[in-house]
Parts: structure tokens; C-alpha cells; sequence
């Protein structure tokens, strides 16, 4: 209003701020639908968890990738950009079973995680790996994340401990999946 003063409004006069956001953040989601993750539905609360997880991001105007693994392969199913509202359609559809190749979906997402650096080089990125470890493989810490964040499913009396011990290996954050999905915590 200040530029158009008393003459009528024009395009010109017209003009456009970008709210402030943390685009210069990627969240990147590695989840775990083997077999293992069917029993108890550990999967589905996986699923429900990154529902909650792509809402903070859209909320955040911050970019989200997803990675699924389970069988004998792993897949990117979503690029990195903008988080939408309407994530949960397009999760609910993922299926589970098979054996668990947490190293094919490791590297899956550090060649999302390597793309994403070249055309965006100053932005952030944190690698989530959501599962609940049970794997014989052992494999490196993923490349090209700020941050590691592991949110473990494993659940039961006799807890294995495999995500506490690849959090440790990687120094990665650790996080039980029932902490993140208790509202009171």
C-alpha cells in the first residue's frame, strides 16, 4: 500500500515475502517393513508414527524423503520435497514381509541423502531409521546425514538390543518407538 500511494493498484505495487521456514531441512525416512515388523503391529504404528512425522515437517515447511525396505530389495518411495497433508494415502498401501536388507536400504538413502546435497548444499539433513533391528547384517553408518536418529520397535520381554547397539556403533541418537508415541513423554 505504502508503494501505491494514491494511484490505483497495479501489479507493480504488488509485493511477495516467502515466510520464513526450514526448508533447509531434510528429513529422511528409512523404514523397515520386514516380516518381523508384522508381529505385535509394529509396522503399522511405524506407518501411524510417520504420518505424525510428515505433519511436523509440513508444519515446518521442511523437505521429507521416504525409503522402505523389506524382502530381498528397497525402494525410494518419495523424493525429497515438500511434505503434504495428504501423506497418509499414499503410507497406508505399504506392505511388510520378508527377510530384512538393512543395508540395501541404508544405501538407498545415502544416495537420496548425496543427490539431495548436490542441489542443496547448505541444507540440513537427518536420516531416520525406523525398525526394529532385527537383522544378522551389521552394516556402516550412513553417509551424507547431519543427524541419525533411530526410533526402535523392538519390543517384548527379551528386547535384542540390535538398534541400541547400531545407535552406539554409528553415534546416532536412540529413541524407543513407545517414547515418541506416548503423549505424556
Amino acid at each position: 500500500m505504502r508503494a501505491k500511494r494514491a494511484s490505483s493498484l497495479d501489479a507493480s505495487h504488488l509485493r511477495y515475502r516467502r515466510k520464513s521456514g526450514d526448508a533447509s531441512l531434510l528429513h529422511c525416512f528409512v523404514l523397515d517393513c520386514s516380516a518381523s515388523m508384522l508381529d505385535g503391529e509394529r509396522l503399522a504404528r511405524a506407518k501411524g508414527m510417520l504420518v505424525a512425522l510428515f505433519d511436523r515437517a509440513y508444519r515446518e515447511r521442511a523437505e521429507i524423503a521416504l525409503v522402505c525396505f523389506g524382502g530381498s530389495r528397497a525402494e525410494v518411495r518419495r523424493q525429497p520435497g515438500a511434505a503434504h497433508w495428504w501423506n497418509e494415502r499414499w503410507i497406508a498401501p505399504i506392505g511388510g514381509g520378508g527377510g530384512t536388507p538393512l543395508a540395501l536400504g541404508l544405501s538407498h538413502a545415502s544416495t537420496v541423502l548425496a543427490r539431495a546435497a548436490l542441489c542443496k548444499p547448505a541444507q540440513r539433513r537427518w536420516l531416520w531409521l525406523l525398525t526394529d533391528g532385527c537383522t544378522n547384517e551389521t552394516p556402516n553408518a550412513p553417509h551424507g546425514a547431519h543427524r541419525v536418529v533411530i526410533v526402535d520397535f523392538d519390543a517384548g520381554f527379551a528386547r535384542a538390543g540390535r538398534g541400541e547397539q547400531l545407535a552406539r556403533a554409528w553415534k546416532a541418537e536412540h529413541v524407543h518407538a513407545d517414547t515418541l508415541l506416548d503423549p505424556a513423554s
